[in-house]
């Protein structure tokens, strides 16, 4: 089996490739060639492989279609982990970078899809990772039929991608499955553009006895989950059965909701700290409205193909971190 993963170089990428690296496969399905693409690596991530899976790494701009196809087109894929993207805060700052790497590259990848379906029959499974910046505002419930109402451009972007990827695989150019993830903690501090990096530094910072400033009052509520249990449902959505999705192609994944009060409670108890009075709330509006109103969910159709949150607060604020 050969699989690619895209944003390779990210904080979720980096994790899937390792998990990849060190379990050999895909579901049931060994793999014998992985490939990472992104604008750059920090390093070389085939430490610890299993050694009869062929590694490549390749460096370029994911936007250029022309170098994109080139790459894709050295060996047939069998399973893609589209990662690739520029986020909120970013795309809204360079909208034409944006909607290149979010919209035009995503197209270009389902093209060689259609392209390697059509002259030789193997459909890949492409799983896209969406984001819940589709729901924008939110009514005061959310389920599987929730109206998408996204509020910033790379809400929008990924609206595009979900059904573009419903589209392909109507048509059987390929086998897509398209999961909008929630919050991912906790994400090592750097400058990605990610609005939402708080939710990680505060447990990095509370694990370490350090204060914290969290820009949304303590009764706010958001989504979240850990990075291993984000791990686990992109593997799970690769190996998921094409029968069983039916229709349906497109799965907000089951997360937990709690508020920022909960959350500070659950380091405190998992990190033996004093998180209460380590941690004061000065509310940001703009960061409020955008993480902060998170309504209780339900997930039916997830749930129904097998996949799963952290199961409660205090676990995922010990994975946060492993």
């Amino acid at each position: 089996m050969h699989v690619l993963i895209t944003g390779a170089n990210g904080f979720v990428g980096q994790a899937l490739a390792k998990k990849i690296l060190s379990q050999g496969c895909v579901g049931d399905n060994k793999v014998s060639r992985l490939t990472l693409l992104d604008r750059q690596f920090e390093r070389t991530v085939s430490e610890g492989s299993i050694p009869d899976i062929v590694v490549e790494q390749h460096d370029g701009d994911l936007a250029d279609a022309q170098w994109f196809k080139d790459t894709l087109e050295c060996f047939p894929m069998d399973v893609i982990f589209h990662l690739a993207s520029i986020p909120g805060g970013m795309a809204e700052k360079n909208d034409e970078l944006g909607r290149r790497v979010n919209i035009d590259a995503t197209m270009t990848l389902l093209e060689s899809c259609k392209a390697q379906t059509e002259s030789t029959g193997r459909k890949p499974i492409l799983v896209f990772a969406s984001s819940i910046a589709v729901f924008g505002i939110m009514p005061d419930f959310v389920t599987d039929d929730t109206p998408l109402k996204p509020q910033m451009s790379y809400g929008a972007h990924k609206v595009v991608g979900e059904v573009m990827i419903n589209d392909f695989s109507r048509r059987g150019w390929m086998d897509g499955r398209s999961l909008r993830l929630p919050g991912v903690l906790a994400r090592p501090p750097a400058e990605t553009g990610q609005l939402s990096a708080f939710l990680s530094d505060i447990i990095r910072e509370v694990s370490q006895g350090h204060a914290f400033v969290c820009p949304m009052s303590a009764e706010s509520k958001t989504w979240a989950s850990s990075l291993p249990n984000i791990i686990e449902n992109l593997l799970h959505g690769a190996a998921v059965e094409e029968s069983k999705l039916k229709s349906n192609r497109t799965f907000t994944l089951p997360t937990l909701c709690f508020s920022m009060a909960e959350m500070v409670e659950a380091l405190g108890s998992v990190y033996k700290q004093n998180a209460n009075e380590l941690v004061s709330y000065e509310s940001n509006p703009m960061i409020e409205n955008l993480f902060g109103r998170f309504p209780p969910l339900e997930t039916p159709s997830a749930n129904d193909v097998g996949f799963k949150h952290d199961g409660d607060l205090h676990k995922l604020v010990e994975r946060a971190l492993l």
